[in-house]
């Protein structure tokens, strides 16, 4: 019987060899006469499945159909056949067992080696000439097939058992044929799936459980490629003319290139101001040729019109790009961010926050900024301080120059640097704020936040006792402090006149920047502020003030003129010493931090309800982050499209609230009805009304917080106090609390910057 195992087995004696070949030659005849019929299937199915690996699944699929062919229990003919089958099999199953030495002879011969159905020992079989394979129930290696042969013979006890085990075997013989491929599929998916999911775990790194350094050292190894510099000007089509008094004038490349920057910006309202016409023209005039100096000597001669056509036009054609070529931009946006975009610092690969250099342009400032208008000039090699490890591969500069200099200093965090021309301050290419030096600093942030609150009560006693003190600067000081405590404004830098625009903050407060009134609208001493904060947004409030504070800033304002400062015995260094000397690590910005922070932890607490719906939970979180954005002065222009966008979304509630009209109307019927025939029918229609009602019910109510949400943030920034002065685990302890997906409160982006928090904050954190 050794042919039932392969043919590869020849180690037996002849005579044994002689008696099984004969066997094999008996029992594939018997197979060729019983498988006659399927012979062309069983040929298509070889040539479908060709390699070896589905060899198996294609024999065992022939002989299932077989077997199944012969299981219809209405026919007597068919159960014979099934009989004399069994007997077949019997009589097979009695000569294996006789041969059961040679097996055991087999085995020794090959080591312990047994063959089995599977694709490798199918493929080293030679095939026979009639294309069949050794059948696969003989073989006791394959599971499988093991339970198939047991399957097989129990239905040989009782007749009617039969007709049912054969009827059962049929239908998981169809569930297993369909289901073979599918499962091997998921299984393969499922492993690409934990490998994926496991080589992010990988690459995530979590610096949050490791061990700070203490040596004051940022990093220990940094390897960059340094910085993507601006392209280089490409000179205007010879059919787009600059003219100058009515007449075209061909420029010199670069006064060409400082011209362009201004007839982009013709449409815009900076164009129109005379400081910014002033400071341009003034800068423009330093990269004309001389020839072009003495003919132009008055902007408004100037005539930029084609030059603006020409930049619109290219405009559109970029929105009207095809989908191949917006592709081939993506995908060398993406190759520049792979090779530019990241860094590896302590063996971690990090991504870089602004990897390009910002390309030259007009100046425009927040507010009516002095220097509006002049040429913020190209940023070249020569001009940037690349920072890395000495012993890490160096940034390459482009072709034909070199570097200002290159330091190794992991005493920063910066990986390269350069002066702008416009304020002379120095800009820096930094990480992203999903990295380890960034979260350090904003967890060191919040911590040191938390410290103040632990002794906040102490130094507001103290500031409250130097209101009365004798000396003049100490009571500045205290009132100042009490400002920054209780309205959260920033201490203000001192600044040169003509640098900045005119904004201020606490210590550098001017008289005409408030107001006294002993009494306004039913509450006494209050003050009124109004002056421009930080990038030239209007603080304006009204608040009632402490009697010793408003006596104070009356004897403050005492013999000075609107110009003359308020707090003239102040400045923020002598503050800041001051708040050192308080708390070690205290600023104003600490008391934003915590006051934001603590503001919103309250509010929270306040507004949100066990039993609200998912959506009012949301505008709780929203209206308690508004707080603290009204707090700290976070404001915006509202958008150019709020109008609009709630006219839409104004539509969407009157057509639901019409669908819920029509709903309850259906439901009222579907009530009627029911009473009067009291089936189960019309039961389940009043069923399915009324779930339908509830459902537009829902989807009213969550467009209506929509609405109140969006128009309550029209003039409000709640990006700024989110991302800068929340601790965010405040936030994601709120959302495992009240069990709020955090994708809704925090971004892709933000989930990555503030991945250090969501992993580290359980639910009952406390700030």
């Amino acid at each position: 019987m050794s042919g039932d195992y392969g043919h590869g087995d020849s180690q037996v004696n002849s005579g044994s060899k002689g008696s099984d070949t004969h066997r094999h030659k008996d029992k594939h005849k018997d197979k060729e006469h019983r498988h006659k019929d399927h012979k062309k299937e069983r040929e298509r199915e070889k040539v479908k499945y060709g390699s070896s690996e589905h060899r198996d699944h294609s024999e065992k699929k022939h002989k299932d159909k077989e077997k199944l062919k012969h299981s219809d229990g209405s026919s007597d003919k068919h159960r014979e056949k099934h009989k004399d089958k069994d007997k077949d099999k019997e009589k097979r199953r009695e000569e294996k067992i006789k041969s059961s030495h040679v097996d055991k002879l087999k085995k020794e011969k090959k080591n312990g080696y047994v063959r089995d159905s599977s694709p490798a020992a199918i493929k080293s079989e030679p095939e026979e000439d009639n294309g069949f394979y050794p059948s696969p129930q003989h073989n006791k290696t394959s599971k499988r097939e093991s339970n198939d042969e047991e399957i097989e013979y129990k239905p040989k006890k009782v007749k009617t058992e039969h007709d049912k085990k054969v009827k059962k075997r049929k239908h998981d013989y169809e569930e297993e044929e369909e289901d073979i491929k599918p499962k091997k599929k998921t299984k393969d998916k499922k492993v690409t799936e934990g490998k994926e999911s496991k080589k992010e775990e990988q690459e995530k790194w979590k610096w949050w459980e490791e061990e700070r350094s203490t040596d004051g050292s940022k990093w220990r190894f940094l390897e960059h490629k340094g910085p993507v510099f601006a392209p280089p000007y490409e000179p205007m089509p010879d059919k787009v003319k600059f003219y100058y008094d009515g007449k075209p004038m061909k420029l010199s490349a670069p006064a060409e290139e400082v011209a362009t920057f201004f007839a982009k910006m013709l449409d815009h309202e900076y164009t129109t101001k005379d400081i910014f016409r002033k400071n341009f023209f003034k800068d423009w005039r330093k990269e004309m040729t001389s020839e072009e100096k003495s003919k132009i000597t008055d902007l408004n001669k100037c005539n930029f019109s084609e030059m603006n056509e020409y930049f619109k036009t290219q405009s559109e054609a970029r929105k009207q790009m095809s989908k191949e070529e917006k592709q081939k931009i993506k995908e060398e946006n993406e190759r520049l961010l792979q090779e530019y975009g990241f860094c590896i610092m302590d063996n971690h690969k990090e991504r870089i926050g602004n990897f390009r250099i910002e390309p030259p342009g007009l100046f425009r400032g927040r507010g009516d900024h002095p220097k509006m208008g002049m040429l913020k000039r190209r940023i070249r090699p020569e001009d940037i301080i690349i920072n890395c490890s000495k012993d890490s591969k160096h940034p390459k500069p482009p072709s034909g120059s070199k570097w200002k200099e290159v330091r190794h200093d992991n005493k920063v965090t910066w990986l390269a640097s350069w002066t702008e021309n416009i304020q002379g301050s120095i800009k820096y290419i930094m990480l992203n704020p999903s990295s380890r030096i960034k979260g350090e600093k904003d967890w060191q942030k919040y911590e040191t936040a938390r410290r103040l609150k632990k002794c906040v009560d102490r130094i507001r006693t103290q500031y409250r006792d130097d209101w009365k003190s004798k000396e003049m600067r100490i009571r500045q000081r205290a009132v100042a402090l009490y400002f920054i405590d209780k309205l959260a404004l920033r201490a203000g830098n001192e600044k040169e006149e003509g640098e900045t625009a005119d904004t201020v903050g606490c210590c550098s407060l001017r008289v005409e920047h408030i107001k006294l009134y002993p009494k306004l609208d039913e509450q006494e001493y209050v003050v009124e502020f109004d002056f421009l904060g930080k990038d030239s947004i209007r603080y304006y409030n009204k608040i009632p003030v402490e009697k010793r504070v408003f006596k104070n800033l009356q004897l403050f304002l005492e013999n000075k003129q609107p110009e003359d400062d308020l707090f003239d015995r102040l400045n923020t260094s002598i503050l800041n010493k001051h708040l050192q000397e308080l708390m070690d690590g205290l600023t104003a910005k600490v008391f934003r931090t915590y006051n934001a922070s603590i503001t919103l932890q309250q509010q929270l607490k306040e507004l949100t309800c066990p039993d609200d719906s998912f959506p009012a939970k949301i505008l709780s979180y929203n209206r308690a982050n508004r707080a603290v954005a009204i707090l700290c002065n976070h404001q915006r222009a509202p958008p150019k499209t709020f109008e609009k966008s709630m006219q839409n979304l104004q539509t969407k509630i009157d057509e639901k609230q019409n669908q819920l009209s029509a709903a309850r109307k259906q439901l009222k019927a579907a009530k009627t009805d029911h009473k009067s025939s009291h089936d189960d029918k019309s039961k389940k229609a009043v069923e399915v009304k009324r779930k339908a009602v509830q459902r537009i019910e829902e989807q009213l109510m969550k467009l209506q917080v929509q609405a109140t949400d969006r128009e309550e943030n029209k003039q409000i920034a709640l990006g700024t106090s989110k991302l800068n002065y929340l601790d965010p685990r405040i936030s994601v302890a709120w959302c495992k609390k009240w069990s709020v997906s955090i994708e809704k409160i925090y971004n892709k982006t933000q989930r990555e910057k503030f991945a250090w928090a969501i992993d580290m904050a359980e639910k009952d954190y406390e700030f």
